[in-house]
């Protein structure tokens, strides 16, 4: 349970808005209480999850949380951090999530930069290779904190995978309308069957895609004790029912990797997010797993925007899903969105006349509607007056046999950073390459990399002084 002392009772401002909070119980709580809803180290069911929503809820109120209040919290995977989320919104506030892994520094400007009212944290070092954890939350009260200033529910910090993160609200009617848009696809997780969840449940795939979907279709969510490569093969071959893996392109990577994997009779595909796989590397999985590997483009701004649940448009993401439109500018990739999600100072430029510029290159195909994502828009530079695609290099180099995982940015030339699979040397990899692109497009300086750095989502960090760094 958590611990603190409350220092005080923040309230609100006749400025603060109080969201309507039904839509907790109607669209997450809802369903038979005997149902078992998560399973961490034991099994809960839907009535113990609501009396322990009604329990953090308590604690809050007496706090001093009140409707259109804020809180951030900031734990590992865990029982608590489930609870107290839906006693948040329960209770008509607004949560900000920080993702445990960051930084202490990281965590203060983020703290600062939200300045939410209360702050809920835990001082256990987290395990990088637990999928849950057992924690004894403690509770601060921040007396210059502020109310929340908009209806958003939800705030979350981008990735900053390549730049300052970007604060991002979401309504609590944004995440109802895209829980049915889930719930509205052939082959999404329901009742009956189980989420086994890889990724954060502090990002937008985790937590909206993975445990929001799961309560609210009925789904059985699942957090493996361990996130490795046996960890996870051994909570799939344990199912009784259909099972759905969701995680994001580098434990697709982790599981392709396994050069014969045990029978697994229950799993029914891998679904991921966050960047587009490499093509070796969803041939090696769907060859060696037997299941559609499904793939979803999306944004922290706004959500799901399309999913190929069959894994049959590759390298395409497949069509927009029903109720999301999207078109291509000048090459850019463009989703509609009524209002700005941005909070705080916006990004110039990002969101105007309803919508979003994704800064992702990208195009439609007219028949089929189905998009297909080329890269960041600022992939496409001049050499010697030869325009090049980044994202043309660093995919063909990600498709050498000797090239586990590979990074192009330019500067002043073209850079390669490249982690090698055992045994390759960086001479034969050039030379491959050399045959595969025209002169202009090789990378002038390469850099080998013993792993990459990484945000907290587990995308490759694209800073080039970090990837330097990383390097030497």
């Amino acid at each position: 349970m958590i611990t603190g002392q409350a220092a005080g009772r923040p309230g609100t401002t006749a400025g603060s808005r109080t969201p309507h909070t039904d839509w907790v119980d109607d669209t997450l709580l809802h369903g038979p209480p005997q149902d078992i809803c998560l399973v961490l180290d034991g099994e809960t069911d839907r009535q113990t999850l609501r009396t322990a929503v009604t329990e953090r809820q308590k604690y809050l109120e007496d706090a001093g949380l009140r409707p259109g209040g804020t809180l951030a919290l900031q734990l590992p995977p865990s029982l608590e951090y489930v609870a107290l989320l839906l006693a948040v919104w329960r209770l008509g506030a607004q949560i900000v999530l920080l993702d445990h892994r960051l930084t202490g520094a990281e965590t203060e400007r983020a703290v600062a930069h939200t300045n939410p009212q209360l702050f809920v944290s835990t001082p256990e070092a987290a395990s990088a290779m637990r999928g849950f954890h057992q924690v004894n939350p403690e509770l601060t009260v921040r007396p210059g904190g502020e109310p929340a200033r908009s209806d958003h529910v939800l705030v979350q910090l981008s990735s900053g995978s390549t730049g300052p993160s970007k604060v991002i609200g979401r309504s609590a009617g944004d995440l109802v309308t895209e829980l049915e848009r889930y719930s509205g696809l052939d082959g999404m997780p329901q009742s009956g069957e189980q989420l086994v969840i890889l990724g954060s449940l502090s990002h937008t795939w985790g937590l909206i895609g993975g445990l929001l979907h799961g309560l609210h279709a009925g789904a059985r969510i699942v957090l493996p004790a361990r996130t490795s490569v046996r960890g996870i093969l051994a909570t799939v071959a344990a199912a009784t029912v259909p099972t759905t893996l969701l995680g994001v392109p580098a434990q697709v990577a982790l599981l392709a990797s396994v050069a014969e994997p045990p029978q697994l009779p229950r799993l029914t595909r891998m679904m991921t997010a966050g960047g587009r796989t490499p093509a070796k590397v969803a041939q090696a999985f769907t060859e060696r797993y037997s299941v559609p590997l499904s793939q979803c483009y999306g944004m922290t701004e706004t959500g799901m925007i399309t999913m190929d649940l069959a894994g049959t448009h590759y390298p395409s993401v497949g069509p927009a899903v029903p109720g999301v439109r999207v078109r291509v500018e000048n090459g850019e990739l463009l989703v509609a969105l009524p209002r700005s999600p941005y909070l705080g100072e916006a990004p110039q430029d990002r969101w105007s006349d309803g919508w979003l510029r994704t800064r992702d290159a990208g195009e439609i195909d007219p028949g089929t509607g189905c998009v297909t994502v080329l890269g960041r828009l600022d992939s496409q530079v001049s050499i010697r007056g030869l325009k090049v695609d980044l994202t043309e290099v660093e995919e063909t180099l990600t498709g050498l046999d000797g090239v586990a995982e590979a990074v192009v940015l330019h500067q002043d030339a073209i850079d390669a950073y490249v982690t090698l699979s055992p045994g390759a040397a960086l001479p034969q990899v050039q030379q491959e390459l050399a045959a595969r692109l025209a002169s202009f497009k090789l990378p002038s300086r390469w850099y080998v990399l013993p792993q990459f750095p990484r945000t907290a989502t587990g995308k490759p960090r694209r800073d080039p002084a970090v990837l330097r760094a990383a390097a030497a």
